[in-house]
């Protein structure tokens, strides 16, 4: 008898040692594909932009972005989820949104509509409005730009381009400019590939001069349209101020996003 609970005793002792060699070794292979996401490296001028508006690791932890601008016929409000990039532009005219996977359009009017442009529009104004920071996209690739010179100032400029198959359209190029003393983003100049009749290479200009912080981050107050000649900008043509802005660490539900019952996707 006492032999047979010694048996046992040795036998549950030996599972028991069996059970924790299984566990250790399954402990170890887990730690072994353990893999450290390398950070990325971004232009050294760049980053210091990026530093001069809040960072890019507190834009990295933002999730959702929300703000309005005013228009003549009424306020325009665009929502974004920053990392799925889900879209909603609301206005008295239309809503025009992105669910993740499919540009939609809502016609408010009884008018004609040209539901096309809706895979353009969902984002256009957004990404205007996220600079610096959406310059930190994937799939980008800089380069040093030329100076722009404008009243006597001096701006240093880095230039974006995109990889293949990299949103709508890729063959874009932006030319971010900063103030050389401050780092703060002072010029955007930007090809617009997307209108006909346009030239595709030629630069559009934008400044940003006025900023507002909102969560440690400092984002545009003002946007300031110019003209342009020979990749250069001229005179003022229209101002567009962006009210009750939002950026928070929390996502929006995709249900803010989806497309609304009598609206259409594009095709």
């Amino acid at each position: 008898m006492k032999n047979y609970i010694f048996a046992i005793t040795l036998l549950f002792a030996f599972s028991a040692c069996k059970q924790n060699t299984k566990t250790e070794e399954a402990t170890e292979s887990v730690e072994e594909v353990i893999v450290e996401t390398p950070a990325v490296s971004y232009p050294e001028n760049l980053t210091k932009v990026f530093d001069a508006h809040g960072g890019i690791d507190t834009w990295k932890s933002m999730k959702s972005l929300i703000f309005t601008m005013e228009k003549p016929d009424g306020k325009e409000v665009i929502t974004t989820n920053l990392m799925s990039r889900e879209a909603l532009v609301d206005n008295s005219k239309e809503s025009i949104g992105f669910d993740g996977e499919k540009a939609w359009f809502l016609n408010k009017t009884e008018g004609e509509y040209n539901g096309k442009m809706a895979k353009f529009k969902y984002n256009l104004m957004f990404y205007f409005y996220a600079m610096p920071f959406i310059l930190s996209d994937d799939g980008i690739n800089y380069a040093e730009a030329e100076p722009l010179v404008f009243e006597g100032v001096t701006y240093p400029g880095i230039q974006v381009t995109y990889d293949a198959g990299v949103g709508e359209t890729p063959e874009d190029r932006y030319v971010l400019y900063y103030n050389p003393t401050t780092y703060q983003m002072e010029w955007l100049g930007y090809t617009v590939s997307f209108v006909p009749g346009i030239d595709k290479k030629e630069l559009h200009f934008r400044r940003y001069s006025n900023w507002q912080k909102v969560n440690g981050l400092l984002l545009p107050k003002t946007s300031v349209n110019y003209g342009f000649k020979d990749d250069k900008p001229t005179e003022v043509t229209k101002s567009t101020d962006f009210i009750d802005v939002q950026i928070t660490k929390t996502a929006l539900p995709s249900s803010t996003f989806a497309k609304p019952e009598k609206g259409e996707f594009v095709n």
